[in-house]
């Protein structure tokens, strides 16, 4: 009997509204997690859809636990399982729950062997270390997943790609924690694997590492390390239509909305979180962005739209 995917009433349907591609369906006894369920659930992340993703993500889960143990492939689906968990945790704030389970993908993808499986176990572990005052921890940990990338001579197109992601979110890391040539170093190498992923003979289709999110990061690395004015500049650079989803979109508007509130600009953070909710509706429900709608409301709030975008955005998606 032909085996069927894990999402037949979760990621499946879900991610038919959203890419136009054929639902898997839902039979098997025993869960069975698929590289089509784990690639489903990533697609409804990017597209923002979290109250979709909060609703399959259980079955997610339990499919990661049995696939831990279903050799190397197994346990990098299940790293990846797990890794998206612990972002979507972050979304909503969670950061004890963001931790767990980027413990439980670093403990799958340790299990895979492979690189670029731990490369984003490291990207998910970083955000709730951070978060928790434990940024050197964070920075290790990222800077020997890099290692790990770049030990070869000739990396592939898949290594270049998360070598160059992981040096984003160190840069982001050491700027939170104000180590400005650190983080330069970090987002130069970014700039670097961006360049060469260009050039790669085998980089076909959509790719995360671009020199629009290069751009992206640079926003919140300047931020952080207290130079407004540059992360503004990087701002002004950057075209949405560089960024490929609407996760993306939305951030470069929240970033955005961080560095004009920095520069007592009000009103332009105002337009940038109406982007924000243009872009991905929930984005604007996230506890981080609804403290930025205060935030603005406090300082002006006579501004029009204001009071209803507010009472829109008040309701947290969970």
């Amino acid at each position: 009997m032909e085996r069927r995917s894990l999402l037949a009433a979760g990621v499946g349907l879900g991610a038919v509204a959203l890419a136009g591609r054929p639902a898997p369906v839902w039979a098997a006894a025993v869960p069975r997690l698929s590289a089509g369920d784990v690639a489903a659930g990533r697609r409804l992340f990017a597209a923002g859809a979290y109250a979709r993703l909060d609703e399959v993500l259980p079955r997610l889960l339990a499919a990661a636990r049995h696939s831990t143990d279903q050799g190397p492939a197994g346990a990098a689906r299940a790293a990846d399982v797990w890794a998206l968990a612990s972002q979507l945790a972050v979304k909503h704030g969670r950061s004890e729950a963001a931790g767990a389970y980027a413990e439980r993908a670093g403990a799958a993808a340790r299990r895979s062997g492979n690189p670029v499986v731990l490369a984003a176990a490291a990207r998910a572990a970083a955000t709730p270390l951070r978060r928790t005052a434990r940024t050197d921890e964070a920075l290790h940990l990222l800077e020997e997943a890099r290692a790990h990338l770049t030990a070869g001579s000739r990396p592939t197109a898949a290594e270049l790609e998360a070598a160059g992601l992981v040096a984003l979110t160190a840069a982001y890391t050491a700027a939170q924690a104000h180590l400005p040539a650190t983080a330069g170093d970090f987002a130069a190498q970014a700039e670097e694997s961006t360049h060469r992923l260009a050039r790669h003979r085998h980089a076909a289709g959509t790719r995360e590492l671009t020199a629009g999110q290069c751009a992206l990061y640079r926003i919140g690395i300047h931020r952080h390390l207290g130079d407004v004015d540059t992360a503004l500049a990087a701002a002004r650079r950057l075209r949405p239509e560089q960024l490929p989803t609407a996760e993306r979109r939305a951030r470069a508007a929240t970033d955005t909305a961080r560095a004009l509130l920095d520069a007592g600009d009000a009103a332009g953070a105002f337009t940038q979180l109406r982007l924000v909710e243009l872009a991905a509706p929930l984005e604007a429900r996230r506890p981080s962005v609804r403290v930025l709608t205060a935030r603005v409301a406090e300082l002006r709030p006579g501004l029009p739209g204001l009071s209803d975008y507010a009472r829109r955005t008040a309701v947290s998606p969970l």
